[in-house]
């Protein structure tokens, strides 16, 4: 989960679009023990725009009768549309979707659960019959705002990696926190600054730390991303890998430190955060400043990384594993978790048309047409999502 805004610091990788097909054999294997320059963003296609509208594919066999009426879900309107008009449907691997598809069956909403067999039984089929299942089976709806916009925008979130220490050490001085006994009872809690200078802040964290890292803006990534892995000295002076998940945050506001820069007359920095740390070095006495611009704080719960839990994400707010490239966040107002979904969106960062699953959400990602982007673990994940802000379409794929 990103509890970022569209104008904060954000961070992943490769122009491309990051593949997993190794992935499919894992679930693929699970699963049968179980059950024994940038191109441009292709235009809506439902009529025609006044400048012409570029040619839309043939239909599916079987794709023709009679659409289903517009539905309005929460804060979006949703239109229905011919599978043709989702750009590059004949051409993605859908593999790679069926994997967060079967992770949103281990906790399927009420509309998708009587689909779960099905899913689960075509996570070894081809990509053709994938195919042609989900054109019998399901109808795809163009998401638009209530006045009929279709078109939002596109972020990105990562899970970063960090190293860390079980104890306070020279090097490792910054903490991160489990949640603090009596959170819920003050609302909103301690800010960031409250936590850094208050006694009493700090004496209800005192016992909390699950760990120390070395760089406060490290921490600050962390926090904005909402959770990530540590690669831990433990006191013995063995080293393991353990995921620190969101397990709450003190309900002040988030605010971007790039933002507060600029205020500052400070150029826009990028890329985010190597930049951000160049000026802390060079502003040493500004620093505490610069994370004090942001009063949102996040705890943390310390979860075990097994190999295969080391594929995926962290747990969404579905309750299910995030799977890299295939899980979005959404406002759960316009779009119920667990629903798949088309995705377009083209930029200098990525050209994405791709089938998702809606498995997260976050304080910032609120609207109609607004997703943010799971772009995996680690340095190259972070290297794409700081640079992922770009145009974005979205077709809700939902039972006939």
């Amino acid at each position: 989960m990103n509890t970022s805004s569209s104008s904060a610091p954000r961070a992943s990788s490769k122009s491309r679009v990051m593949k997993f097909p190794w992935m499919a054999s894992i679930i693929a294997m699970a699963t049968l023990l179980a059950s024994c320059a940038s191109p441009p963003l292709p235009p809506a296609a439902s009529s025609p725009s006044p400048g012409g509208l570029a040619t839309i594919p043939a239909g599916r066999p079987g794709d023709t009768g009679p659409l289903p009426p517009t539905l309005q879900q929460g804060k979006s309107r949703w239109v229905p549309v011919r599978w043709a008009e989702l750009p590059g449907f004949e051409d993605d691997a859908l593999h790679e979707a069926w994997n967060a598809w079967l992770k949103s069956c281990e906790r399927p909403g009420p509309t998708f659960a009587p689909l779960c067999a099905e899913v689960r039984r075509l996570s070894i089929a081809s990509g053709q019959e994938q195919r042609s299942w989900m054109t019998s089976r399901l109808q795809p709806y163009r998401v638009e705002t209530l006045q009929g916009a279709p078109e939002g925008l596109l972020t990105s979130y990562y899970e970063p990696v960090l190293k860390a220490s079980r104890q306070p050490a020279p090097g490792f001085e910054v903490p991160l926190y489990r949640v603090p006994a009596g959170l819920g009872a003050r609302r909103p809690w301690f800010s960031r600054q409250d936590i850094d200078t208050l006694p009493e802040a700090r004496a209800a964290l005192k016992g909390r730390e699950i760990a120390w890292v070395a760089d406060p803006i490290d921490a600050l990534v962390l926090h904005i991303q909402g959770s990530g892995r540590l690669s831990l000295s433990e006191p013995d002076g063995s080293q393991r890998t353990v995921r620190v998940a969101f397990a709450g945050s003190n309900e002040q506001p988030y605010r971007s430190v790039n933002q507060w820069l600029l205020e500052q007359g400070v150029a826009k920095i990028n890329p985010w955060p190597d930049a951000t740390k160049a000026w802390a070095r060079d502003n040493p006495q500004r620093v505490q400043q610069l994370l004090w611009s942001n009063p949102r704080y996040i705890f943390f719960r310390e979860e075990a990384l097994s190999d295969f839990d080391a594929a995926f994400g962290p747990k969404g707010a579905q309750g299910v594993a995030l799977t890299p490239g295939r899980s979005i966040a959404v406002d759960p107002g316009s779009i119920p978790y667990g629903t798949p979904v088309w995705l377009a969106s083209s930029g200098r960062a990525a050209h994405l048309q791709k089938l998702v699953l809606a498995q997260d959400t976050g304080s910032a990602i609120v609207g109609s047409v607004r997703a943010d982007y799971f772009a995996g673990t680690g340095p190259q994940a972070g290297e794409l999502a700081s640079r992922v802000n770009q145009p974005l379409r979205l077709w809700v794929l939902w039972p006939k």
